[in-house]
């Protein structure tokens, strides 16, 4: 960063976190910290109400989804020995909910014990009235990498080690954060958004990648864009479609049993990133199903995603 960059980035974080956080901090097991300074744009037709659900009896994992976001936030988890990357995690939950418990800060917890500093976002869903549409959760997802550039000297990570790691429909967005990074989806609200909205990195779980019918999740497919999208709003919000040459190094793991959300979303971005000579590997298991998370069981091949994704992350300066 040069010294514009990181005075601008400076003015960011005061602006950032002297804001107060928003919902949901008493029940994160993180900082909660907004996103954005005030309310998120394109909200003046939005109705519903926020509001949190249990996933699970089983004491021994908090799973919880938050449905209906009208206050999107970053849940900071901190490492005890930071090795100056950190990431951000984006859950899944097919555009209808953010399940934040089983791939949100199971996840965070893991990486933090690896030494990442860790943010997990809560979005906005694209089909509860904001003017966005379904831009509306790329615009939550590009400032939260700008967030993050903008507090990697109060944090004590590095700037330009920051990834994007997504699972499900969580998947999706993480993709189009790394592949859309430069449009322009808001007008600048703070001196953060001066800031690079490309992750260093990208990891996608099981992933939604395309919107055709036949290979999209079809309940997501249809929250992103209605029942009859155009053929060129389907184009547009396909993740594999117009991948930039400067699309980051990506890390792909998906189940061949996967019943929800098909195996060629994997493949599909796999190919559209070696068109683009992106630097891209992917793990496939014949086993696994959707939504395995960290929660496999031990002996299950596709458990080894995790240490495949640290020794991989390894090879391109992050972990």
């Amino acid at each position: 960063m040069n010294r514009r960059q990181l005075l601008s980035a400076a003015a960011a974080t005061a602006l950032v976190t002297g804001v107060a956080a928003t919902a949901n901090a008493a029940d994160a097991p993180g900082t909660v910290l907004p996103l954005w300074p005030g309310k998120p744009p394109g909200g003046e037709k939005v109705t519903v109400t926020q509001s949190e659900i249990a996933r699970s009896d089983d004491p021994r994992f908090k799973d919880v989804a938050i449905l209906n976001v009208t206050a999107p936030n970053l849940t900071l988890f901190r490492p005890a020995k930071p090795n100056g990357a950190a990431m951000l995690i984006i859950p899944g939950g097919g555009y209808q909910r953010v399940v934040v418990g089983k791939e949100g800060y199971d996840i965070a917890q893991w990486l933090v014990g690896a030494g990442i500093t860790v943010y997990v976002l809560l979005y906005r869903l694209p089909a509860d009235g904001w003017t966005a549409g379904p831009d509306a959760p790329l615009q939550d997802a590009q400032r939260a990498i700008r967030v993050m550039r903008s507090q990697a000297g109060t944090y004590g990570f590095d700037p330009n080690r920051i990834g994007v790691m997504g699972f499900s429909a969580g998947g999706h967005l993480a993709a189009m954060a790394a592949t859309r990074h430069g449009k322009q989806t808001y007008a600048p609200v703070d001196a953060a958004d001066a800031l690079s909205a490309r992750p260093d990195i990208a990891a996608l779980g099981y992933p939604v990648i395309s919107m055709l019918p036949g290979i999209t999740h079809g309940g997501s497919a249809k929250q992103m864009l209605g029942d009859n999208p155009s053929a060129a709003k389907i184009e547009e919000f396909s993740a594999d479609k117009g991948v930039p040459a400067d699309a980051p190094p990506t890390f792909i793991t998906h189940a061949a049993d996967d019943g929800a959300v098909p195996v060629e979303n994997a493949l599909l971005m796999y190919a559209a990133l070696r068109a683009q000579k992106a630097k891209v590997a992917m793990h496939l298991f014949e086993a696994g199903g959707h939504g395995f998370g960290l929660r496999a069981e031990k002996a299950a091949p596709v458990a080894a995603w995790p240490q495949l994704f640290l020794d991989w992350s390894r090879t391109h300066g992050f972990a």
